[in-house]
């Protein structure tokens, strides 16, 4: 008889959940979320569904236990990136223990675990003592408006994202900033050199400033969880013409940061460049500004959450592995929130590639832990 978290696994990657800010026209959340909400009716959960956007719902479960105790929150996300090069991505194939489609690693099957591990909880009689909220958000994928809108509305003791890490107990991970460069220089016709200046060479010298920056960060001590801070370039564009000097170049980049960095590092690094560069060359016009930003994460080091959960993990018969990831996850907004935290989900392969799948052993062995870390942890 095969396992029921396997066929509700199935049904989440067979719902389209692409995120419709990443892809537009993308399904968003809505459909999978009424699945979710139904699931959880039926067993017995308090169900709240609110909208973080139009068409995008959160869903939020919650399972009582018999008297006062610890809260614990399991949250996972539900959108999903594009399915550009998959033949048929919302058509889940099984595998040599593998389960195959869009979001099957990232993140259904940690959502799917972490349902199972509710779902074999209630049918067991439930928590004897405190409450465990299952929140199912959207948006991971652009935003995170659905966990900001969950770490608004909700509190826990401790909170475990079910993002794939392999298993690992992961108690802290980088942040990141992203941050527009604009660099101004003087449209010319290509044969008057005098009249012109190119932004597009301009934006050289701030690469390389730039590039050397991030061979200083990676050699730096590294965090002992987060690892080395790093930058990398990620958009650039300039130019009208072959026959023009072109007037302005403009490069987008992002900065991963560690908790032992001050905060707004990245927007002050970017502009102590500019100013050197200013300084060398007064013709030199250029400006920064920050795009968006997230901070890193780290589960405070004290904090019973992480030791419960790998004794959960010793109960299920599987090694423990501590560390940190080098992703970003909605960890962050729920540790600024101030809901200790930690990432912990079943691996796979292929993150945001057409050949995404999940490990069908690791995704039961997610569950029977995050069962096992609700019973010790809100008792």
């Amino acid at each position: 008889m095969q396992d029921p978290t396997i066929p509700l696994l199935h049904k989440l990657v067979s719902i389209n959940s692409v995120n419709p800010s990443l892809e537009p026209g993308g399904a968003g959340e809505r459909e999978i979320a009424e699945f979710i909400a139904e699931t959880m009716v039926a067993a017995g959960a308090e169900v709240e569904v609110n909208e973080v956007a139009v068409g995008r719902p959160n869903v939020v479960a919650v399972l009582k236990g018999q008297k006062p105790g610890r809260s614990l929150m399991f949250c996972g996300h539900l959108d999903t990136v594009g399915v550009d090069g998959m033949e048929d991505p919302f058509n889940p194939i099984e595998r040599d223990g593998r389960l195959y489609g869009r979001g099957s690693q990232d993140m259904k099957g940690g959502v799917a675990a972490m349902m199972g591990a509710a779902l074999a909880l209630a049918k067991s009689g439930g928590l004897k003592a405190g409450q465990l909220i299952i929140a199912a958000v959207a948006d991971e994928e652009y935003e995170s408006l659905g966990a900001e809108a969950v770490a608004k509305r909700w509190h826990a003791d401790g909170a475990v994202v079910t993002e794939p890490t392999d298993l690992l107990v992961a108690v802290g991970h980088r942040g990141f900033s992203w941050i527009e460069i604009v660099v101004e220089g003087r449209a010319a016709h290509g044969s008057r050199p005098s009249d012109g200046r190119d932004a597009i060479f301009w934006m050289g010298r701030v690469l390389s400033r730039l590039e050397a920056l991030d061979r200083d960060l990676q050699r730096r001590p590294p965090h002992s969880v987060q690892g080395t801070a790093s930058l990398h370039a990620s958009v650039i564009s300039g130019g009208r013409e072959m026959s023009t000097y072109p007037d302005r170049c403009i490069l987008k980049m992002e900065r991963r940061m560690t908790s032992a960095e001050p905060k707004g590092i990245a927007l002050k690094e970017v502009e102590a460049i500019l100013a050197a560069l200013k300084s060398e060359d007064t013709e030199f016009q250029s400006s920064a500004k920050l795009m968006f930003e997230r901070v890193p994460f780290e589960t405070p080091k004290q904090h019973p959450l992480p030791q419960l959960l790998e004794q959960a993990l010793q109960s299920v018969g599987r090694p423990v592995k501590h560390g940190g990831v080098s992703f970003w996850t909605d960890a962050g907004v729920l540790a600024s929130a101030g809901i200790a935290t930690v990432v912990f989900g079943p691996g796979g392969e292929g993150l945001h590639t057409p050949k995404e799948y999940v490990r069908l052993n690791e995704v039961l062995a997610c569950r029977d832990a995050l069962a096992q870390l609700a019973r010790s942890f809100c008792g």
